[in-house]
């Protein structure tokens, strides 16, 4: 069975008074449509709510890589997937004037690692069911009408590093905090549960 080029199956006839079809069958979304939502760990301080929904200014992009294993057969290589290795995730949040969102984050990265005492996990203990650094992060994708219709699901995220931007008087920009995770895996879900 042929199947045409989506060039050929669009009617490219102008005639007065009427306007060509359009390739709205090609509609991505939006790259600025998007919501972020953080479960903070139980029994992490400082934090009233449980969920964060916060206002991120970028999300780097999200993704991981399978290793080849490489089989040499004679002159030819055969290649198989392998081990998968999950990618870094950058967010840049506005310093928020309201809501303490640089602290939140902080206390979030020192369940990782608490600078103060200098403790890795200090939060982790044994035996303890509420302690723990590791959580679940999502990344809404929204539709034209501003609908989540995509999600995105980081599985195990924790905080690697706690960066806030730059301070320098001749720039003219919000100030930014930076929180880079790492996860165990990421999910694409067609739809919001």
């Amino acid at each position: 069975m042929a199947r045409g080029y989506y060039a050929n199956q669009t009617d490219r006839t102008l005639n007065i008074g009427d306007l060509p079809t359009l390739s709205e069958g090609l509609e991505s979304y939006r790259a600025f449509q998007w919501e972020v939502e953080i479960a903070m760990p139980p029994g992490m301080e400082g934090t009233d709510d449980t969920v964060l929904t916060l206002a991120a200014k970028q999300v780097t992009s999200i993704g991981f890589t399978s290793e080849d294993i490489i089989a040499d057969r004679v002159n030819d290589k055969f290649y198989y997937p392998g081990k998968v290795t999950p990618e870094e995730v950058t967010i840049t949040f506005d310093n928020l004037v309201r809501g303490q969102l640089a602290e939140t984050l902080f206390n979030w990265m020192s369940t990782a690692y608490d600078p103060i005492n200098g403790v890795f996990t200090p939060n982790f203990t044994q035996g303890d069911p509420t302690g723990g650094f590791k959580t679940r992060v999502k990344l809404y994708q929204l539709d034209n009408t501003m609908t989540p219709v995509k999600m995105i699901y980081l599985y195990g995220a924790y905080p690697k590093a706690w960066k806030t931007a730059e301070f320098n008087y001749g720039t003219n920009e919000f100030h930014t905090v930076e929180l880079i995770l790492r996860f165990d895996f990421a999910v694409q879900y067609a739809g919001t549960d």
